[in-house]
């Protein structure tokens, strides 16, 4: 820093704050550490007694924080992101539609790894809402090297973003009920009503709902019906347990579907099975689904409805 007369700072970084004292109203800063001088500030900085101030001098190679954030974030969004305007070093990266937050964790981790630059997210693969900040950028000291924010802008690549927004798109969503007990109407169906709540309120619908007992060939049956009906997904509840008469997923398996995963590490949900049958996805639901609020199926469903193809990898992450 240097001192620099009020009328020779234009264009010069503030190196501190600038207090401001209304006796009764207020006490604060009038102006930032780090605000850049314009022509319309020097006659209040008089105001303010300041006929010097102590000002940065950005020498050649160096970058003011809110110039660097802004580049950084820019650098880091992909679809769905806006961005605040930056305020002191700080720049918010907001989305501006609902869907599915995605966060490339080893691409952030690079960006953290590099001094003197962070960058925040939310945790990756969560529904949000337009409007709801989901990341920021920070820049650590008040200038900072070109070079080091080329170095960060290198690890975002804009068709591997940082931060974005996938859209959740409606899908008809086929359901098979399995279970003698309610096939025979023993008891009523408690999986359809929560199942078709928790479809609609992201958007989508049920295409129709098939009832089958404990019966192999009439749950392969009911799969391939529903797929000539123009079920985009197919969702079968019930008898996803070790007991020897719960078949769903023997039934998934006859039905020709490649099975990713049989079992997942996830509590509720760990008798969960995903499979996919000519790149449609079948999902076998455990009984957890009918009476916790939350599970398992909670956190694949909506990566399904945003058309991505889950592997054994994403299941283990989960």
């Amino acid at each position: 820093m240097k001192l620099i007369p009020v009328d020779n700072a234009v264009g010069m970084v503030l190196g501190h704050d600038i207090t401001e004292i209304v006796p009764g109203r207020f006490k604060g800063p009038a102006f930032k550490r780090g605000h850049v001088i314009r022509h319309e500030d020097v006659n209040r900085l008089r105001d303010l007694g300041k006929e010097n101030i102590a000002a940065l001098d950005l020498a050649p190679g160096l970058m003011h924080e809110d110039d660097a954030a802004h580049r950084l974030a820019t650098a880091a969004s992909g679809e769905g992101i806006a961005l605040s305007a930056p305020s002191e070093g700080k720049v918010n990266l907001i989305a501006s539609c609902d869907g599915l937050l995605k966060i490339n964790v080893d691409r952030l981790n690079s960006i953290n790894a590099i001094a003197d630059v962070m960058m925040a997210t939310l945790h990756t693969n969560q529904l949000v809402k337009s409007g709801r900040i989901v990341a920021g950028t920070r820049i650590i000291p008040l200038t900072i090297k070109n070079e080091t924010i080329q170095a960060a802008e290198a690890q975002c690549m804009p068709d591997d973003p940082v931060v974005s927004i996938r859209h959740v798109m409606p899908h008809l969503v086929g359901l098979i009920t399995t279970g003698s007990e309610v096939y025979h109407k023993r008891i009523a169906d408690q999986f359809g009503p929560v199942i078709k709540k928790k479809i609609s309120s992201l958007g989508s619908r049920i295409l129709r709902q098939i009832y089958v007992p404990d019966d192999i060939s009439m749950t392969v049956s009911s799969i391939e019906a529903l797929i000539g009906e123009g079920a985009q997904i197919i969702l079968i509840t019930g008898g996803m347990s070790v007991d020897p008469d719960d078949l769903t997923q023997n039934s998934i398996r006859a039905s020709g579907a490649e099975v990713i995963t049989y079992g997942a590490p996830v509590l509720p949900g760990a008798m969960f099975m995903l499979a996919y049958l000519r790149g449609m996805p079948i999902v076998g639901l455990p009984g957890c689904v009918m009476y916790h609020e939350t599970s398992i199926f909670d956190l694949v469903l909506p990566r399904i409805l945003a058309s991505e193809r889950l592997t054994r990898e994403d299941i283990i992450s989960f």
